[in-house]
């Protein structure tokens, strides 16, 4: 069975940083792309932070340069180091694996989903 937890939420104050942990259990993370979604009241869960099983990664544009994504293979975790955060980053952060190594928009080729953080950045 596999599982996937998140942690590392919390309350922050806009330009702080926070990093938040993907645990996985049951499948490799370095076996299929692990991305990052987030998903804002009222708003579709979009597409964050994703790497694929080669290491390349992809970011939205609204984080580039202030997010990274990246993996712990000996520890079987997924990282995102946010920096410089601003009020609009304020969400509920999932992590999800794919199904293949490549990493999807689309939420449809994600087989597993951890349970959700909240990440609030207050102005």
């Amino acid at each position: 069975q596999v599982q996937l937890v998140e942690s590392g939420g919390g309350l922050v104050q806009a330009g702080g940083s926070l990093r938040l942990s993907c645990a996985a259990s049951g499948r490799a993370v370095s076996s299929y792309a692990m991305t990052w979604f987030r998903q804002a009241p009222g708003k579709e869960r979009e597409l964050v932070a994703g790497i694929t099983v080669s290491g390349r990664t992809r970011y939205a544009d609204s984080v580039k340069g202030r997010f990274t994504i990246s993996r712990d293979t000996a520890k079987n975790t997924v990282y995102l180091q946010m920096n410089s955060l601003k009020p609009e980053d304020t969400a509920v952060y999932y992590c999800a694996q794919s199904r293949s190594g490549y990493v999807y928009v689309n939420l449809t080729y994600y087989d597993y989903w951890g349970q959700g953080t909240q990440v609030t950045v207050s102005s």
